[in-house]
């Protein structure tokens, strides 16, 4: 019988966090700021809303190249050396994109920055997996999420007030673009890589070549990740996340369909991030609840749940003219707090299904690819389908229908969730048996 003693914490794992935390958050700023100005943005440089939609689109495509490619990189080379690169010194193209005098210039600058911004998600998420276990990966994901939200909402109407000011957009590019330049340096100083399955109860006590042994990552691997039937579900899902769009289209939404200002429009952006906040929270103490309730099937049906509970609020929030920003803002809450469950259930999810050297290609495909594919087609969509139909019946079709749809299929996770992580528990007891057997067998030798 193999012993497995408890893992000791990895060190200094919550000064960390904060550190990735803060790459994720200024990334995710300078992303957001087109979309969040763009109504001021589309004056200055005459474009039509399709343009938001193409702007967004070619975000996220390039992602679906870019983000495998960090992922690799950062197995073949060095993750902290990919993090200092692209999430933090390619805020240089970030402050480019605010001298563009066209859509063209515009359109290339964005999208050669998301380019970098793809490597954030896959490889932080990689490394949350390796600085906590099991018991304390869905609060990390939680906080980590709804912190970065909670920000984001507090600097939302702030960005917004830069649509008062002349060329303010690109003030905010500059901005946003230098400070996460020097967000770059201050990970190449401090942060310290806690090396693959550092956190594991199986590996927590080998040594890092024995861990990293499994380490290399080939095609062969990336694409038997597939093949796991609760990922394959995943990825389905990720397909239909309709709700994704909110933060994309939201405030253009309230201006073009009920006549608020950019100004007063971007206000609902804070209660948006409140809810999403309080919603990671809520997720990461809902899902702890059911899982020790139903190990089986508690954190699918938190999962399924939030889907449900967000179509219910987008209806309600956005099928109806209150006339007052404030009850907008009331149901923005409210569906951010839906959304918000989602990364503290799904991220442990996908790290509980696939074994530690794997993770970051999973978060790659999950995110830089089926996330980006299908926030690509809604952007693409809204955008010129809002020309066409009008933002509202879009609305309609993809953050309700859709996601009552997206709802269903996570019905499926009922069968294969709890075989999946159980191979992957097996795989790890049977690394652990093979390194303590070779480790008993070289001291036999000596």
């Amino acid at each position: 019988m193999t012993t497995i003693a408890p893992p000791a914490k990895v060190k200094g794992r919550w000064p960390q966090l904060s550190l990735l935390g803060g790459a994720m958050l200024v990334d995710n700023t300078e992303a957001s700021l087109v979309s969040s100005l763009f109504p001021v943005i589309r004056q200055s440089l005459g474009m039509s809303l399709g343009a938001l939609g193409v702007l967004t689109a070619a975000s996220k495509i390039v992602g679906v190249f870019t983000g495998p490619f960090w992922v690799w990189a950062a197995r073949r080379w060095s993750r902290k050396g990919v993090l200092v690169l692209a999430t933090g010194l390619w805020g240089v193209w970030g402050i480019a994109a605010g001298f563009s005098q066209n859509f063209g210039q515009l359109l290339i600058f964005y999208t050669i920055l998301a380019a970098g911004y793809a490597a954030a998600h896959p490889v932080i998420t990689e490394i949350i997996g390796d600085l906590f276990d099991s018991s304390a990966r869905g609060k990390a994901v939680g906080l980590l999420y709804g912190t970065i939200a909670l920000v984001g909402s507090v600097l939302g109407p702030v960005k917004g007030q830069l649509s008062n000011v002349e060329d303010g957009w690109r003030w905010g590019l500059w901005g946003i673009g230098a400070f996460n330049m020097l967000l770059g340096l201050a990970i190449w100083v401090w942060f310290r890589d806690p090396g693959t399955g550092a956190a594991e109860r199986q590996l927590a006590d080998l040594d890092a070549a024995t861990r990293e042994a499994h380490g290399k990552l080939t095609w062969a691997k990336a694409l038997s990740l597939v093949r796991i039937p609760s990922f394959a579900i995943l990825l389905v899902s990720r397909l239909l996340s309709g709700h994704l769009l909110v933060g994309t289209f939201g405030v253009v939404f309230l201006v073009d369909v009920y006549g608020f200002s950019t100004a007063v429009a971007s206000i609902v952006l804070l209660p948006f991030g409140v809810g999403y906040f309080l919603g990671n929270l809520l997720g990461g103490f809902l899902g702890d609840a059911a899982e020790r309730r139903s190990p089986r099937h508690g954190l699918v049906a938190v999962l399924q749940g939030a889907q449900f509970a967000f179509a219910i609020v987008a209806f309600l929030g956005t099928q109806f003219d209150y006339g007052d920003i404030a009850l907008f803002g009331l149901f923005f809450a409210l569906m951010g707090a839906a959304q918000g469950v989602n990364p503290g259930i799904n991220r442990p999810i996908v790290m509980a299904i696939t074994p530690p050297e794997l993770r970051g290609a999973a978060f790659a495909i999950y995110i830089s690819i089926f996330e980006a594919v299908g926030w690509a087609v809604f952007s693409l969509g809204a955008g010129f389908l809002g020309d066409q139909l009008g933002l509202k019946t879009v609305f309609l079709w993809v953050l309700v229908v859709l996601m009552l749809v997206n709802g269903a299929v996570l019905s499926l996770l009922y069968r294969t969730y709890a075989s999946d992580v159980e191979r992957v528990q097996r795989e790890l007891d049977a690394r652990r048996a093979a390194a303590l057997h070779g480790q008993v067998a070289d001291e036999g030798i000596g």
